[in-house]
């Protein structure tokens, strides 16, 4: 992982020597990604600046890369994980003068030219100056994991590995695009599917295509784009049995996890519980000295990814720390603002707080890991998430359920025809939809596949790559070989349920690989489950904080009013605190976050490595799971200690029904139906506080009037604010969540 920045004139000019300072101002907003070294070059029409993150031929791998007739320049952000396989094919034709795995770029270029990325294997980001031809190069591997933004004028052409790079040009503007990006399902999360190819978030800011190489002309600034790689399909019929097909997947597998274990110092590898990050961790662990980490907070702990986790590196054999994220661990908005401006999107959550966390203390307990295996990105592909989308749990509802998402997307094209879809049952067929009806039926899952192509650029390799890169750590993920890819997506229609329901050409790949309990485990998406909420506390809490700091100013940002309603996220957010489960704290964060990256680009923020400071989180190291989890439990699944001046309320709908024939027992009742018993006799002070309260009275004075203190009632009183059937609001502007 490297950053790389710079500029070119394109209209026939050169760069003058006041060029050097955009350089380094540039390489300085990305020194994160390279803390090793850094270089700068500003020569004629063309300037770079480069951030290394050492990983091969550490002493002698630097950037620029120029090839042996001084006519090829070269820097890139990435691995080439065949490169020793490359430059043999090309014999002497390759000069190799360092260690460098992308050294063989060069030379594949002055030898195929636009083709000289279609046999590459690996994750890349790169810019080439090809002197002689007065042309730059700009290129990306075939899922976009590594980033390549550019701006441009009439005049030159500014490129960066982080947008914020960018900014530092005057001349590159520095506008949110809010009208794509409210419109972007990746951020509404509408029920369709999109399969455009995904924006950058800010006007006039593009980013390299995936799979796409860029050619500019220095002399006039023509632009030519040549894509060497599609996402492909097979016909319907296939040579291959169900058996070959797993067989071929696996060994495909490890070829992938071994290339990306390689490395000339530590690797490390995020440990989920799942399938995904166990295959990759005993595969890894044949070939090289790998430490396990995991998140442990009150989600991870509740639905079993923690404890999986545990299980999964005593079997393998791993070193694992397990990193301790107590219940009170919010935020600060100064943290989340350095967050959501190192990631430069607006879906920034919760899912990136606790991976940028995990990064960082690695970085700073194990400064000799660089390199980061993830079991990312491996459910798109291969069936990860069909009986989570059927309808019925088949395979047929599965396909019934990318049909709806397909028919939400065609209705886009076609809003006048929507009503014919309210009925009970559709009264036209889908081709009534079809701009040139063929009579052929179309293959849902092509569309789905396509979809699921574009959220992995748009969500999953964007954050992935920015919040290691955000500790000086590469990403690298396994499950994104295009060999592997091409082999899931072949699969012939008719086969399709035998090999990708439910990941089954995985499960079944590594069945002697991993216990059982762990081929087979269900699904969990990262801190999700039924135990969300303890997850969407923290971060209910984080936006409650001091007055609802982020939240006013997300609506103070230059264009929020033209697009928030600022009463209702203040309402949204006022129900999320009374009640965690009361919607999803994703959406509202999605929208203050919109809110805060509009601010911050007209005020640019320091550099991403001047991160605000955070206390080291607290390890779990035992052997035994048991005491791992006693000493977690107490702290990630506590909650703060409750405010007694905070004025206790039932949530909307509940009510308190006394029992006509034993007035010692107390029913509550949500939304009418009678859901809880509460009776003297099983906790006498716990059942006089609720019936103490009454809408005004703070938790101190119910306490005083049932005679009782406070850790008589705290367990009852923090399981009845878990099931949203009792709050505590401040008495003063919110605050936070209490509870």
């Amino acid at each position: 992982m490297c950053g790389l920045a710079g500029l070119a004139r394109i209209d026939g000019g050169l760069l003058s020597p006041s060029a050097d300072r955009l350089l380094a101002h540039m390489s300085q907003t990305i020194a994160h990604r390279g803390p090793d070294a850094d270089e700068l070059l500003r020569d004629g029409p063309v300037g770079m600046a480069f951030r290394r993150l050492s990983l091969l031929d550490v002493a002698g791998g630097g950037q620029p890369l120029i090839s042996d007739d001084g006519q090829l320049v070269l820097i890139a952000n990435g691995e080439v994980y065949n490169h020793k396989e490359l430059s043999d094919s090309l014999g002497d034709r390759a000069p190799l003068r360092t260690g460098s795995d992308c050294e063989v770029l060069l030379y594949l270029y002055r030898e195929r030219g636009m083709r000289f990325l279609d046999d590459v294997r690996g994750m890349f980001g790169l810019v080439l100056w090809d002197r002689a031809a007065g042309k730059l190069v700009l290129a990306r591997d075939r899922f976009g994991v590594k980033p390549v933004y550019y701006h441009r004028n009439r005049e030159r052409l500014v490129f960066a590995s982080e947008i914020k790079a960018l900014f530092c040009d005057p001349d590159t503007p520095r506008e949110l695009d809010w009208h794509a990006a409210l419109s972007d399902q990746a951020l509404n999360g509408s029920a369709r599917f999109e399969t455009e190819a995904p924006g950058t978030w800010f006007r006039d800011v593009e980013q390299v295509p995936a799979a796409t190489i860029v050619e500019v002309d220095l002399s006039d600034g023509r632009e030519r784009r040549h894509q060497y790689w599609n996402m492909p399909f097979a016909a319907q019929t296939s040579g291959l049995s169900d058996d070959e097909y797993i067989v071929a997947y696996r060994e495909l597998l490890e070829s992938s996890v071994g290339e990306c274990a390689v490395a000339d110092v530590g690797v490390g590898l995020f440990l989920s519980g799942g399938i995904d990050s166990a295959t990759v961790g005993a595969l890894a662990a044949r070939t090289t000295d790998l430490h396990a980490f995991t998140v442990v907070n009150g989600s991870t702990l509740a639905n079993g990814d923690a404890e999986a986790a545990h299980y999964v590196a005593q079997q393998l054999g791993l070193p694992h720390t397990q990193v301790l994220f107590p219940a009170d661990s919010v935020p600060t908005p100064d943290e989340w603002r350095h967050l959501v401006w190192l990631t430069e999107m607006p879906q920034c959550g919760p899912e990136q707080f606790y991976k940028y966390q995990l990064h960082r203390h690695v970085t700073e307990q194990f400064p000799h890991i660089k390199a980061m295996l993830l079991g990312a990105a491996s459910d798109e592909f291969n069936g990860g998430y069909s009986e989570g989308l059927s309808f019925d749990g088949t395979w047929a509802g599965f396909e019934r359920a990318i049909g709806s998402l397909s028919l939400g997307s065609k209705l886009l094209g076609a809003p006048r025809l929507a009503s014919w879809w309210d009925w009970e049952q559709p009264l036209l067929s889908e081709q009534a939809l079809q701009a040139s009806p063929d009579g052929r039926r179309r293959d849902l899952y092509q569309d789905y596949i396509a979809w699921k192509y574009r959220g992995v650029q748009r969500y999953n390799v964007w954050h992935e790559d920015r919040t290691a890169a955000g500790n000086g750590i590469e990403a690298r993920v396994p499950f994104l070989d295009h060999r592997l890819i091409e082999l899931s997506v072949s699969v012939p229609a008719d086969r399709r349920e035998h090999l990708l329901w439910d990941k089954r050409i995985l499960r079944d790949g590594v069945r002697d690989l991993l216990p059982q309990r762990i081929s087979e485990r269900t699904k969990i998406g990262f801190y999700e489950g039924s135990e969300a909420h303890h997850t969407h506390r923290i971060f209910i809490e984080m936006l409650a904080q001091q007055g609802a700091q982020l939240l006013e100013e997300a609506l103070a940002a230059p264009r929020a009013r033209d697009y928030l309603d600022p009463d209702g996220l203040r309402a949204a957010l006022a129900a999320l605190v009374q009640d965690p489960r009361n919607g999803h704290v994703e959406a509202v964060l999605g929208l203050v976050n919109m809110g805060l990256l509009d601010s911050m680009t007209q005020t640019l923020p320091p550099p991403p490595s001047v991160a605000p400071a955070r206390s080291v989180q607290e390890v779990l190291s035992h052997s035994s799971w048991g005491h791992v989890e006693k000493r977690a439990r107490g702290l990630v699944l506590q909650h703060p200690h409750p405010s007694v001046e905070a004025r206790v309320l039932l949530a909307d709908q509940v009510t308190l029904v006394a029992d006509v024939h034993n007035p010692k027992v107390l029913y509550v009742a949500v939304r009418g139906v009678l859901t809880y018993v509460v009776e003297h006799t099983d906790n006498p002070a716990w059942w006089r506080v609720l019936s103490k309260i009454d809408g005004h009275r703070s938790l101190n004075d119910c306490l005083a009037a049932a005679d009782c203190q406070l850790e008589d009632v705290l367990i009852p009183l923090r399981e009845a604010v878990d099931a949203g059937v009792v709050s505590l609001e401040p008495t003063t502007a919110v605050t936070g969540a209490q509870g």
